[in-house]
């Protein structure tokens, strides 16, 4: 017995035993995570940390499994590159080229002249750790729709190109300065080259290559060609000098010019997972305890003084680019932290003789820490943007603020009216085909919870001509109206008739005979949204319908929706395995003579009372805008169909200007 385990222990050693380690965690690290309520990410940093070389020291080679992680980042660079387009790119320069270039030079700058002020570092050590420390990591991907994540994303996407002359230069800082210029400017040309040929190859050769395999009908054969696009493109760009990681960057904007682009992200998903979190667990190999331990004043106020320092700056200079005090201080924690490339930089200086054995662990240990602790600053920096977001203005909340006004300035942009969940899932969808928008909602709790997330959603009311002209509705490609509410639509509907005739309208419709009267008279999309229990599926459709006509084709429609409804039906299982996580559960069924609530959408179903009901437009006078209000939020949605459409009947016509008029119209609203 004794042998045959000596045997299979000799069998498992090396790659085997590091294989079967490695899958477990990322196995259990996040299932433990989830039912902590932890982050994932800490639990990888912990376990690195545990079973790495600097503790128990269950992996034997260490090199090989940092090489294996490095994918992770490659594939998470790309998925980022794919969710961006070309034209994106060219809307973000403000943000990249402006807000990222800004933050790197200063942060580099500050840290050089830190360490030149309190250490007795060399002149080459200082430009090395300097520009490494003034990266950020990756890993920490942040929401796209609001105008912290943007700003985020953009800084990164600069830093991801400032990555090429650093990584130039340090070998050169090794040698001497002869030739830096002339290298730094040969790797600017480079990164230059590369950008300036994202368009023609996604746009000439990529297509081609795709439409043959897709043609075959054969899952593997697109998995392997998009596996190879991405790694090809990964070591190319390492091969001539550049990151890697910003070859999977550039193979992602490549390839979000085709229209299969969603299906490979879907395909590509679960490996950016699985290798991330490894990516995360060989982090946690060079935080090394015994070094925390012996010096643990140096490091803890060197962690805290990179956070510090990068933050502080971050947010000042977001300030500046024109983002509220809260979404600087978001923007600021989030990319607080030391990156994935300070690792590569750090270990090329030490290999080339800048840096010694000691310093080097030293700040690699370091900025595994503020990896560590970004999860818990992103934390509290949303309860500290969103204590700064109740303390502002008005103007935050009426869309007078600089990202209101940034938005209403230009011509690409939708007008959302309601946020309930029909108005969130369309503004979901928007933001997923990057689609900027402005969501407009009468119900002040809604419009105040919605704006302290960051998102781009006003108070309003947009049935008043007035607030239509603020928000510059008439240089909106298309709006979308949301409202449960058959009178609120009406009159939405109609002062947006009368102030802008021609622009595209969609609208929700409470039931057939309003959808047709929407339709032929007041030359609206409308739709009619299904109510039962799946009615935040039975949606999608209605967005597709917003998505084709702001400019998304057929198969990137599909490919949004597709991926939105899995990540609904994902939702759903997770809280169908919580308690109590059911929906109109304990008994709903049970009663019938009772008004059960019961969330389906932004309406209430209300089931059938005894008494019976009393339509809204019979025999007394229209809600007011208190009521109407409530049944934005889904009351007696029914009642408020059958009265709302009275308004579009009985002599409601165009005239010669194109403007809607109503004799009954001003007794009516």
């Amino acid at each position: 017995m004794r042998s045959a385990l000596d045997d299979l222990n000799t069998f498992m050693e090396g790659t085997k035993k590091d294989t079967m380690v490695i899958l477990t965690a990322t196995a259990a690290i996040p299932t433990l995570a989830k039912k902590l309520g932890a982050s994932p990410v800490l639990g990888y940093l912990l376990a690195g940390t545990l079973i790495g070389p600097n503790c128990i020291g269950l992996i034997s080679s260490v090199h090989n499994t940092e090489i294996l992680a490095e994918l992770g980042i490659v594939f998470f660079l790309f998925e980022m590159g794919i969710e961006l387009s070309t034209d994106r790119l060219r809307s973000m320069k403000k943000d990249v080229f402006g807000l990222g270039g800004a933050q790197f030079g200063i942060t580099s700058l500050t840290f050089a002249l830190l360490f030149k002020r309190f250490t007795k570092l060399q002149n080459n050590a200082i430009v090395t750790l300097s520009g490494g420390l003034a990266l950020s990591s990756s890993a920490f991907k942040s929401n796209l729709g609001t105008r912290f994540g943007k700003a985020s994303f953009g800084v990164l996407l600069f830093q991801d190109l400032a990555v090429v002359p650093l990584l130039v230069a340090i070998p050169l800082l090794a040698g001497g300065a002869s030739g830096m210029a002339s290298a730094l400017t040969s790797a600017v040309i480079k990164a230059s080259m590369a950008l300036s040929g994202i368009a023609f190859f996604g746009r000439w050769v990529l297509n081609p290559v795709f439409n043959g395999v897709a043609s075959a009908k054969n899952r593997e054969a697109f998995l392997g060609v998009t596996l190879l696009t991405v790694l090809s493109m990964s070591f190319l760009t390492e091969g001539l000098g550049l990151s890697n990681t910003l070859g999977a960057f550039l193979a992602g904007v490549l390839l979000s010019e085709t229209k299969y682009r969603y299906q490979i992200e879907a395909d590509v998903a679960p490996f950016r997972g699985v290798l991330l979190g490894l990516f995360f667990l060989t982090v946690g190999f060079e935080i090394d305890i015994i070094l925390l331990l012996s010096k643990f004043k140096l490091i803890a106020g060197m962690v805290a003084g990179i956070v510090a320092v990068k933050a502080g700056i971050i947010m000042a200079l977001a300030c500046l680019f024109g983002l509220s005090p809260a979404n600087g201080v978001q923007t600021g924690f989030l990319l607080s932290q030391g990156g994935e490339f300070a690792f590569v930089a750090f270990g090329l200086a030490k290999s080339l003789g800048i840096l010694d054995q000691a310093t080097t662990k030293v700040f690699l240990t370091s900025v595994a820490l503020t990896m560590a602790a970004t999860p818990i600053m992103a934390t509290a920096s949303e309860r500290v943007a969103q204590r700064l977001e109740e303390q502002t203005g008005a103007d935050h909340y009426l869309g007078e603020d600089q990202e209101a006004k940034e938005i209403k300035g230009s011509d690409d942009f939708v007008v959302v009216v309601g946020y309930g969940v029909v108005g969130k899932i369309v503004c979901d969808l928007l933001d997923m085909k990057f689609q900027r928008f402005i969501g407009i909602e009468l119900d002040p709790k809604k419009a105040i919870q919605a704006r302290n997330r960051g998102l781009p959603v006003f108070y309003g009311d947009s049935t008043r001509s007035e607030t239509c002209q603020a928000f510059n509705v008439g240089a909106a490609k298309a709006v979308v109206i949301t409202l449960a509410d058959a009178t609120a639509t009406n009159r939405c509907v109609i002062t947006l008739r009368r102030e802008f005739p021609d622009i595209m309208i969609f609208a929700r419709a409470v039931n057939e005979e309003h959808r047709r009267r929407l339709t032929n008279v007041l030359d609206v999309k409308a739709m009619v949204p299904i109510l039962p229990e799946e009615t935040e599926l039975l949606t999608l459709p209605f967005g597709g319908e917003v998505l084709k006509a702001v400019g998304a084709d057929e198969e990137e429609v599909k490919g949004i929706l597709e991926g939105f409804r899995k990540g609904i039906m994902g939702r759903r299982e997770v809280e169908d395995d919580a308690p109590g996580g059911a929906v109109g559960g304990g008994g709903a069924e049970d009663d019938s003579s009772k008004g059960i609530d019961i969330e389906v959408s932004d309406v209430v179903v209300l089931e059938k009372k005894k008494k019976a009901p009393q339509a809204a437009g019979g025999g007394g006078p229209h809600p007011g805008d208190g009521e109407r209000k409530r049944k934005e939020d889904g009351e007696g949605e029914e009642n408020a169909g059958q009265g709302g459409t009275q308004i579009l009947g009985g002599g409601l016509k165009k005239d010669k200007a194109g403007v809607f008029s109503n004799a009954k119209q001003n007794e009516d609203l």
